[in-house]
């Protein structure tokens, strides 16, 4: 899967989401979409670099202290 197609199904979710909400004005969108792909790449990433931070972070191009903080508030990690 490229960058590409990727970024095609985020933009068919949001249009889809527009749809839904059927003429409402959304509120906080950004954060909302931040939220809802940083879970799933974080789930992901840290089962490809089976569960090792360290590597995790490097892919992630975060500091390591940055994923805990984040595994923690997506209560990933205790």
């Amino acid at each position: 899967m490229s960058k590409k197609h990727i970024e095609e199904c985020v933009r068919n979710s949001l249009e889809g989401y527009f749809k839904d909400l059927r003429g409402i004005e959304p509120d906080g969108m950004y954060e909302m979409m931040v939220r809802v792909v940083e879970k799933p790449l974080l789930e992901v990433v840290m089962q490809q670099a089976e569960y090792n931070q360290s590597r995790a972070a490097q892919w992630l191009g975060l500091n390591r202290n940055t994923l805990r903080k984040k595994l923690v508030e997506h209560k990933l990690i205790k």
